[in-house]
């Protein structure tokens, strides 16, 4: 007999979607992340599945219509709730893609309300009063105002959202959040009455999450960072349990490539190679200008994989990223790296990588374009928000993958998430 599906999600970029899945799976949850819409109906094989698009910076339009698709998938298969998943750091633009989706799918399932929330305390984001810190840092105030495609200069999501969207934003703010879910489900009357959509939702601690989560239970649509997904599994009696997390052993050479230019992952190149790893910079403009920095690359790598674990990076400070655009222009510039790194990361495995560490959302995006991966099956933690995920080839082979969105992880990531997966495999 098929299992029904608890809860449908519809993530905004393939990092987001696998730390969305790791806090369902860290909660008790098994989960199941496809790449894209899937083709085949629903197996029963999870009580959540998250449909990873590539949808976060691409023309508006173009989002909805994938993320209505998405949607008629998991409509199909029963899905009992929808969440909606954008990052922590509320990347969008004045024109979306946030908003639209969000009301998209909100007449799609004629909700009148619904929330919104990028808080995630574990990896340092909260809202007060309507405002996204990062740290201690105003959203304003972070490295994400540099960010090349969707620089954040508003920490006001009240603001930012509301640019966005036609239906009124509100705040369902911290004081109400603290009194627990009834005073939440309250509230939220009241901003209905008032005639508000969508409401902006304070929360600055996990036990805010597990109390809001308890106020969701039977909304039909939830938007939010990954945070909000640790109060929800509750509401289906599920609890934590190491099960939903186990994964087949992992076999075959390591190797990293890394393409977000965040100043986490910047940290991370750089405490990779002071501590004596072997990397590889991938240079846009000698892509720019036709030689094949790819097959150099490949030809590094080869000559080392299996001594200890190589890392193939573009990663670069702001000053550097801006002068490459300025040169190549942002479009280009991107299309350029992304594909660069997905081609380094097939040949990668072609040459007998079972274990691969991807930073960066939109690389991420490509890389498991570019292996033919239709789904992972999501394992253990590795840093808040980033798992450890299994994939089974075209071929037949199976890889062990994780995609690190570019803000987080500690600065030892690359090498602490190959230690992690090497002792579990012992």
């Amino acid at each position: 007999m098929t299992r029904p599906l608890l809860l449908g999600c519809i993530a905004d970029d393939f990092t987001g979607a696998t730390d969305l899945a790791n806090n369902l799976v860290r909660a008790g949850m098994r989960v199941v992340q496809t790449i894209g819409v899937p083709a085949a109906p629903f197996d029963g094989g999870a009580d959540a599945v998250v449909v990873a698009l590539k949808s976060r910076t691409i023309p508006a339009e173009a989002a909805v219509a994938q993320s209505l698709a998405a949607l008629q998938w998991l409509q199909a298969a029963g899905a009992e709730q929808i969440y909606f998943k954008y990052c922590s750091t509320f990347d969008s633009t004045p024109a979306g893609n946030i908003g639209p989706v969000t009301e998209a799918l909100m007449d799609a399932l004629g909700c009148d309300f619904t929330i919104a929330t990028p808080a995630f305390p574990d990896n340092g984001r909260t809202v007060f009063k309507g405002h996204l810190f990062v740290g201690d840092a105003l959203l304003s105030d972070s490295g994400m105002r540099h960010h090349p495609l969707t620089p954040m200069t508003d920490a006001n999501l009240l603001r930012v959202m509301q640019a966005q969207c036609k239906r009124r934003v509100g705040l369902l703010d911290f004081a109400t959040v603290a009194r627990g879910p009834a005073a939440i489900r309250a509230r939220i009357a009241a901003l209905k009455a008032e005639g508000v959509g969508i409401a902006i939702v304070d929360a600055v601690t996990n036990a805010d999450l597990m109390q809001l989560g308890l106020a969701l239970d039977g909304m039909a649509l939830v938007t939010a960072g990954s945070g909000v997904a640790i109060g929800l599994p509750q509401n289906w009696g599920i609890a934590p349990a190491a099960e939903a997390a186990a994964l087949p052993p992992a076999q075959g050479l390591a190797a990293i490539v890394s393409g977000s230019c965040s100043t986490a992952t910047n940290g991370q190149v750089t405490h990779f190679i002071r501590h004596g790893g072997a990397a590889f910079t991938l240079d846009p403009l000698r892509l720019a200008a036709g030689q094949d920095v790819v097959a150099e690359a490949l030809a590094w790598a080869e000559a080392r994989l299996g001594q200890a674990p190589v890392l193939i990076y573009s990663t670069a400070a702001p000053d550097a990223v801006g002068a490459t655009q300025a040169a190549l222009g942002t479009a280009q510039a991107g299309e350029l790296v992304e594909q660069a790194l997905a081609a380094i990361a097939r040949g990668l495995v072609a040459r007998g990588v079972g274990k691969l560490v991807v930073a960066g959302g939109e690389t991420s995006g490509a890389v498991v374009q570019a292996l033919g991966i239709d789904s992972l099956r999501i394992g253990g933690q590795i840093d808040p928000g980033v798992p450890w995920c299994a994939a089974t080839l075209p071929g037949g082979g199976r890889l062990h993958i994780t995609l690190k969105s570019g803000n987080f992880g500690t600065p030892d990531f690359f090498a602490k998430s190959l230690a992690l997966l090497d002792a579990v495999a012992a």
